[in-house]
């Protein structure tokens, strides 16, 4: 990763304007308009909502909810966060 946060495959897709292909890659997301990359999404649009995520992985907004709710917890629990 270089200073942008990217890959070397996010940055080639971006400049060639094509989608990735590689959907075994742990960060393809099934989201054309952003070449299948969460890093391009996330490089893009910077902060985004749980309803924008949840658009983008393809599950409800109450869904991502959940799991963010479910990971702060654990993060509580293992003192990764202040409370």
């Amino acid at each position: 990763m270089n200073c942008d946060g990217l890959r070397a495959c996010s940055r080639e897709c971006l400049s060639k304007k094509k989608e990735c292909k590689v959907k075994e890659c742990r960060l393809w997301i099934d989201y054309p308009l952003e070449y299948n990359c969460c890093l391009i999404s996330i490089h893009v649009h910077g902060n985004m909502t749980l309803r924008e995520v949840g658009e983008r992985i393809g599950v409800s907004f109450a869904r991502i909810k959940q799991i963010e709710t479910e990971a702060l917890m654990k993060m509580k629990h293992n003192r990764l966060l202040n409370e």
